[in-house]
């Protein structure tokens, strides 16, 4: 098989070595987690809080629109994971590889902002359905 055909079938990386690429695979691992921890806890905190203001419509129908805070608080904690990752993915562009270090730090920095967005909207939901 010539250059040509393993171009056709890997794109860029024909030259690259895996070395090179265990860095990026890291940093887009944070920005995954990112993502799906915040939307997970988001998509938690909603559910629970619905759950909450459908129970206070049953007991107090004045008092509804007390319950939608939890709601409105469970959907910023996944407008939170958006922007961490998309400031994390704008670093990632180009052709520029990143050291071992910095793929270290995008995970942890993923990692952070979804699993403390995971916990908060533990939280909300619980709080929202009391």
């Amino acid at each position: 098989m010539s250059h040509d055909e393993k171009g056709l079938y890997f794109g860029s990386l024909v030259d690259t070595d895996i070395e090179s690429a265990i860095p990026c695979f890291y940093a887009y691992l944070g920005i995954a987690c990112a993502l799906v921890f915040a939307n997970l806890g988001a998509a938690y905190g909603t559910a629970k809080s619905g759950v909450g203001i459908c129970a206070m419509g049953i007991m107090k129908p004045a008092s509804i629109i007390k319950g939608v805070i939890p709601v409105i608080m469970a959907g910023i904690l996944g407008i939170y994971g958006l922007i961490v990752s998309v400031i994390l993915a704008q670093k990632l562009t180009g052709n520029n590889y990143i050291d071992v270090k910095k793929g270290y730090q995008y995970l942890g920095s993923g990692l952070c902002c979804g699993l403390t967005s995971f916990a908060a909207g533990i939280a909300i939901g619980i709080g929202g359905e009391a």
